[in-house]
């Protein structure tokens, strides 16, 4: 058991990551803090350590649901703008039924929130199914679509958010002031029962069937259409969830939130395993993605690098990560027809 776990995709994520942390902690520098006058490394702290994962969860939500489809053998490139859309409806539904109790505000914000991903992932897997067409192609429509619907529905304005939503979203949990741990535990949360769906439903078995073979599942009587279907109606449901955690965490909305989130999101997807030909990826791999990109974004600024960089890295991190997949599977084949 310890072999295979420590040879899986994961353990060499976690490796990376615990290495990327420590050259962080060395050359981040200290500070004194006021409060307690101790000497605290400006990067191995409690803050900047929650900070991070906090910033990592909005798109690890998504690259969740992401690499579910990307598993089945598609791609979802309008996650961002279901993020969008999801966002500005919900503070445009709270604003018009102002006041509210604030229990009653925080359900019907997530109601919307989980509607609009839902309905927007529907329709993207209907309209894959339905006409046959890339994913590709259907999902780099909607992705202009859905922001569009949300620039026009908002006059391009930012939307403030009932204060209950902030309340629970900024919510210390126990914590000291300003550590705010509800977005890490939801992103932690989604990343379990993405793999608790993925290793131990049917469901999961399916999607994995589907994107290793397609043919081959076909004829084992697989429901292909309500695969395709159901992987982009997760998708949509992990963004109107991460729609609802950002809009309430930050207090507002606007149609222009989570632009150019899609690299993100397939990036945490990739660099966390999940082979854009379909059938292998973990939602474990996606939140571990997700973390490294951060990490990489905070090792620009902490080590004063130029913030262009940023896109640069990530872009090679791809690519990397795919020509590693595809020499690992060539690997595998070789293998097997030696045996």
């Amino acid at each position: 058991m310890l072999r295979r776990t420590l040879a899986s995709p994961q353990a060499g994520l976690v490796a990376v990551i615990v290495l990327l942390g420590g050259v962080l902690g060395v050359f981040a520098g200290t500070h004194v803090d006021a409060r307690t006058g101790q000497v605290v490394n400006n990067f191995l702290n409690s803050y900047t350590l929650i900070q991070t994962a906090t910033d990592a969860s909005f798109f690890a939500i998504m690259a969740v649901g992401a690499t579910i489809v990307i598993i089945s053998g598609g791609i979802d490139l309008s996650v961002g703008s279901v993020y969008a859309l999801a966002g500005v409806t919900t503070a445009m539904v709270l604003r018009s039924m102002a006041p509210m109790d604030p229990a009653a505000a925080v359900a019907v914000g997530l109601a919307v929130s989980l509607g609009i991903g839902l309905v927007c992932g529907a329709t993207n897997g209907a309209l894959v199914v339905g006409l046959g067409v890339h994913p590709f192609i259907i999902t780099l429509g909607t992705m202009w679509i859905v922001r569009g619907i949300a620039f026009v529905a908002s006059n391009a304005e930012s939307i403030l958010l009932p204060r209950a939503l902030t309340s629970v979203a900024k919510a210390s949990l126990g914590l000291r002031e300003s550590l705010y741990p509800v977005p890490m535990l939801m992103m932690v949360i989604v990343a379990v029962a993405g793999s608790v769906y993925l290793l131990r439903t049917v469901g999961g078995r399916r999607v994995f069937a589907v994107g290793g073979n397609q043919e081959a599942s076909r004829f084992s009587g697989v429901p292909i259409g309500r695969v395709k279907i159901a992987v982009f109606v997760l998708s949509g449901l992990t963004a109107g969830l991460a729609a609802f955690m950002g809009a309430s965490f930050y207090g507002s909305a606007s149609c222009a939130d989570a632009t150019g989130y899609e690299l993100y999101v397939i990036a945490s997807a990739v660099v966390g395993g999940a082979s854009l030909s379909g059938g292998k990826g973990s939602a474990a791999g996606a939140l571990l993605g997700a973390i490294l990109i951060v990490l990489i974004r905070q090792s620009i600024r902490t080590l004063h690098f130029d913030q262009n960089y940023e896109w640069i890295i990530i872009g090679c991190a791809i690519i990397i990560a795919v020509v590693l997949d595809q020499a690992s599977a060539r690997f595998t084949v070789k293998r097997l027809a030696g045996r």
